[in-house]
């Protein structure tokens, strides 16, 4: 597994420990492999097509982002985040529609987590200006708050409640930075008691519903991962997946009668599937498989279905089947078209929330009540100024790349764009290292087509998804290899015929924004601006000021990009800041003042560095914001800044 992933473009999330090891160079199945020749996304047209109405990233952030979702104890609620007034608050809204009631009022981000098994109190997180250092609060009935996990450099996490409800199970470092431990809270008191004190660094995964077990998974490098055993009453830690060779296995659940624990492993193959072990026995037999990986399963409050995600080509293909039967579960004709996302079911399994995601349609929360067979939709995030119409539909593509290895992308082809009207392109680079390009819908990507511009949303060597063997292709290879994939995807877009290959830029944040800076040191000539939001400029300096509390796949992060003591002077000759003196087209940098995980001096340096080069720099701060922009006004500027750079230095310059 690569166990890291220094990305967070748009809202604040945690940072992700990847299900599975992925990723071969060629797709998992035939006939995506047909489509590896590089051609064009799409037929040439004879004239320019027209070009859509053009809208403000002010009309596009009027869109509202919503996630997550949790039923209340009488199922008429649901409980969700969503940033209507320009910063994320938990809200209520009724099961039948209607208004959603305001949680909570805070200035700073909040995530809503659950409401409370038997009464309306609610769960919900919060951090500091982005510091990532969450804490975990009670909204009590009176509507006052209570910060459960106090502590000034506390990172805290729920994970789960008791079957009944009188108890539920979170994780904090307060002991040991570098340690999360295992606490059990009364959900009356709030009294509370440690069930696991962490001395491995293992990753807390799941407890069973009997509260006997707790499973752990701890990576070893990037494609190599660890199940261990916590038996509560025994007090004994147990390794359950002793093996030889790089073989990912990670832990996901226990079945609804404590008996078996569910888990996802690539040994054997390229691609993760899904195995049980039973704990009585200890013996392992495979579930589930599909052709491409499966990113996760996990089962329903009451545990009659079981909800199963397959990372199937840059989207999340999502199955819901009855157990233990595994019988699929029939649902509504006539949803939108577009990826389910973050499913939930009601303590008594008659209601099924989700949501459903396209690449022209954001995130709207919809519920199935199974009693009548019916879903509704409660939501409706798109702006009320953007048609749909003017935006455009994503497509994969696939390109060889200098080595001949199979680069898959996402292309955004902007609708005025043809051979007589060429426009300008963005390969743009996720985030990780190990990040994913997908499907689905992009307030910033929409923006930058609907002004104009071709964007491609690479997934270079070392992007998971299609394999173990691909996502471990950038080992120790950045600011090579996978670089070199960004550079060959501008033949691609040459071969399209409707992209001026002149103007190509490269855009990215975090590691992408790293790729950025690379190639503007590495590669000069390649392209004619960059855009770095929050990228690793210094490699030594970002290895050694991670935050403590990733110490459980620090081994991994080595692994995958280098030791800062060992492999220094390889860490020196791929870092842009040692190069920035090569860096000779204009740039922006784009920082959070808060940012954990690739902290401001990382920026300043470059900043600094380059514009000794009497090279156009633009530089801008959010001092409340850490790794990812949560606040509307912040993401606004950036865009904003982002728009008028690139019609400035790449399509009039």
């Amino acid at each position: 597994m690569k166990s890291f992933n220094f990305a967070r473009l748009g809202a604040a999330t945690t940072f992700a420990v990847l299900a599975a090891a992925l990723a071969m160079a060629a797709p998992s199945q035939a006939a995506a492999a047909a489509q590896a020749k590089a051609k064009p996304a799409t037929k040439v047209p004879a004239k320019s097509a027209k070009a859509p109405k053009r809208y403000t990233i002010d009309q596009f952030l009027q869109t509202v982002s919503i996630a997550g979702a949790s039923f209340s104890a009488d199922e008429k609620r649901i409980l969700f985040s969503s940033n209507e007034t320009g910063i994320f608050n938990a809200y209520a809204m009724p099961v039948a529609g209607g208004k959603a009631e305001s949680f909570t009022k805070s200035a700073e981000t909040t995530r809503a987590v659950s409401f409370f098994p038997n009464d309306d109190r609610a769960l919900f997180s919060r951090d500091r200006g982005g510091d990532e250092n969450d804490h975990l609060y009670v909204r009590e009935l009176d509507g006052s708050e209570k910060d459960l996990t106090p502590g000034e450099k506390v990172k805290a996490s729920f994970e789960g409640w008791s079957p009944d409800g009188g108890w539920f199970y979170v994780a904090t470092n307060e002991r040991d930075a570098k340690m999360f431990d295992l606490y059990l809270y009364n959900a009356k008191t709030y009294e509370r008691r440690m069930i696991f004190k962490n001395e491995k660094a293992l990753q807390i995964e799941t407890v069973s519903r009997d509260g006997k077990w707790i499973a752990f998974n701890k990576p070893n490098t990037t494609i190599d991962g660890d199940i261990w055993l916590y038996d509560i009453a025994k007090a004994e830690l147990k390794h359950i997946t002793p093996h030889t060779g790089n073989v990912s296995f990670n832990a996901q659940r226990f079945d609804p009668s404590s008996q078996k624990l569910l888990l996802l492993s690539d040994e054997g193959g390229e691609y993760s599937r899904i195995k049980t072990y039973d704990l009585a026995s200890g013996q392992f037999a495979e579930l589930e498989k599909a052709d491409w990986d499966i990113s996760f399963t996990y089962f329903s409050r009451d545990g009659r279905f079981r909800v199963t995600g397959i990372n199937q080509d840059a989207a999340t293909v999502v199955k819901v089947t009855t157990w233990p039967d595994n019988k699929p579960v029939a649902l509504p004709k006539g949803l939108p078209a577009g990826e389910m996302r973050g499913v939930t079911f009601s303590k008594s399994g008659q209601l099924m929330a989700f949501y459903i995601n396209a690449d022209r349609s954001p995130s709207n929360l919809f519920v199935i009540d199974f009693k009548t067979g019916k879903a509704k939709q409660l939501t409706q995030s798109l702006s009320k100024d953007i048609n749909p119409n003017d935006l455009v539909e994503a497509e994969v593509i696939r390109f060889k790349s200098f080595d001949g290895m199979t680069i898959p992308a996402i292309y955004w082809k902007p609708k005025e764009a043809s051979a007589t009207n060429k426009v300008p392109a963005i390969v743009l680079v996720h985030g990780g290292p190990g990040g994913q390009a997908r499907r689905g819908y992009s307030a910033m990507v929409q923006h930058l087509v609907n002004h104009g511009y071709a964007v491609l949303d690479i997934n270079n060597r070392g992007s998971s998804g299609y394999g173990k063997t691909f996502f471990a292709a950038d080992d120790g290879k950045h600011g090579r290899e996978p670089l070199w994939d960004c550079i060959e995807a501008k033949t691609w877009l040459a071969a399209t015929g409707h992209v001026d290959i002149d103007k190509i830029g490269i855009m990215g944040g975090s590691y992408g924004g790293y790729m950025v800076l690379s190639a503007m040191a590495f590669r000069p000539e390649a392209f004619k601006v960059g855009v770095n939001i929050f990228g690793v400029s210094n490699w030594i300096r970002t290895l050694e000021s991670i935050p403590p509390y990733w110490e459980s796949f620090r081994k991994a992060l080595y692994v995958e990009i280098g030791d800062p003591v060992k492999d220094r002077e390889f860490l020196i000759a791929t870092s842009p800041l040692f190069h920035a003196k090569e860096i000779r087209k204009p740039l922006i940098v784009i920082q959070g003042a808060n940012d954990p995980r690739v902290i401001k001096p990382e920026s300043d340096d470059i900043v600094a560095a380059v514009k000794k080069n009497n090279v156009p720099v633009e530089y801008v701060v959010f001092d409340d914001e850490g790794h990812g922009f949560s606040k509307k006004k912040n993401n606004l500027e950036a865009n904003k800044r982002i728009l008028e750079f690139l019609d400035k230095y790449l399509k009039k310059g």
